[in-house]
């Protein structure tokens, strides 16, 4: 719970950046768009390599910060983030996990955010989608985490749909300072999604359906 409303309120933070500067910068189109094309890249090079999505809480800067803040008890405390002991207040390691949530959310927001509004420019929306997203995810979770074992070229699929998107929002800026640059319609650019995501998923399945279940978790 709360990190699915840290979440949220924290989208809803970033959701307002981004309309703010699409209201008082002309170049914020270029700046989402280089921002998504720069992710594409970095996702397409970590799928190139193999490297494994793996995260240390105990690693992460968020983390580390807090702990240095104050100090951190090794009992749980059920629901509770902080506790007093010894007449000192500190948090429990549940805190650690809620701060490496928020951590986690904002690295994807950067992203997520910009890809959105390169579909439509209605706050409303943008939010609203981040919501059910968020909320399905939640419900979903497990669903997924069996499945990706099988989509071994997700990651692919990913950068070209970011990447895609960042080109369209390149050339939607582009097209407000010089009219003869053509924008990508939004019904052509949900077609290329759905396409992109159709054939990521038939061939990921296809070059699983040989391999064992170990050899899947590697890719």
């Amino acid at each position: 719970l709360y990190g699915i409303v840290g979440a949220l309120v924290l989208r809803g933070v970033f959701i307002a950046l981004g309309a703010a500067a699409l209201d008082n910068l002309s170049f914020a189109f270029l700046l989402f768009g280089a921002v998504l094309l720069a992710t594409a890249g970095k996702l397409l090079r970590g799928q190139r390599a193999g490297h494994a999505t793996q995260v240390h809480v105990e690693t992460m800067r968020s983390v580390r910060l807090l702990r240095r803040l104050m100090p951190v008890t090794s009992d749980w405390h059920g629901p509770r983030m902080f506790v007093r002991e010894h007449g000192t207040r500190t948090a429990t390691p549940f805190a650690l996990v809620v701060m490496a949530v928020f951590a986690t959310d904002i690295v994807f927001a950067v992203d997520s955010v910009p890809a959105v509004y390169g579909i439509t420019e209605d706050p409303y929306l943008v939010f609203a989608t981040n919501a059910f997203a968020l909320l399905g995810l939640r419900a979903l979770y497990f669903v997924l985490q069996g499945a990706l074992t099988r989509l071994v070229h997700l990651g692919y699929g990913l950068a070209a749909i970011l990447g895609f998107i960042g080109v369209k929002l390149v050339l939607h800026w582009a097209h407000g300072s010089w009219s003869w640059v053509p924008e990508i319609p939004t019904l052509l650019s949900l077609g290329v999604i759905v396409s992109l995501l159709t054939v990521v998923t038939l061939t990921s399945l296809r070059a699983t359906r040989r391999l064992p279940a170990t050899s899947r978790a590697r890719h």
